[in-house]
């Protein structure tokens, strides 16, 4: 069970569906595009006083991924979080200079989640 602190600290990511189905990347590209655009933002914010509760207790990281059609509306959230002030980092793939995914940093659940509830939960079923 997670500590009642930590049920309030949730990083959220939000990844473009449309690399995996229609550019058909690699799973392996794709979850890595969710890694790298969260360890940047952890990264960029480790003197921020939520970011350091949360790495405080890394076995009960919270984490939520949610999904985005395509990268018009990575752009929109991207544009939404910058307006209000939510710290985050768009991740770049390079050399496509592609825009993947948005890690926000840390935040208590009730300061972002209004940004963030028209994205539904990430779900996808890998058949082989």
């Amino acid at each position: 069970m997670r500590p009642k602190n930590m049920t309030d600290i949730v990083q959220y990511i939000l990844i473009r569906h449309d690399i995996l189905k229609d550019m058909q990347w690699s799973i392996g590209a794709f979850v890595a595009q969710a890694c790298h655009a969260t360890v940047a933002i952890i990264h960029e914010c480790a003197d921020d006083p939520i970011t350091k509760e949360y790495l405080s207790d890394v076995n009960n990281m919270h984490k939520v991924v949610l999904e985005l059609p395509d990268g018009v509306a990575l752009n929109k959230v991207a544009e939404t979080l910058t307006n209000n002030k939510i710290i985050h980092k768009v991740w770049i793939e390079e050399p496509e200079k592609l825009a993947t995914c948005i890690a926000l940093k840390p935040y208590k659940k009730a300061d972002v989640k209004k940004y963030l509830s028209n994205y539904k939960l990430y779900r996808h079923t890998i058949i082989d």
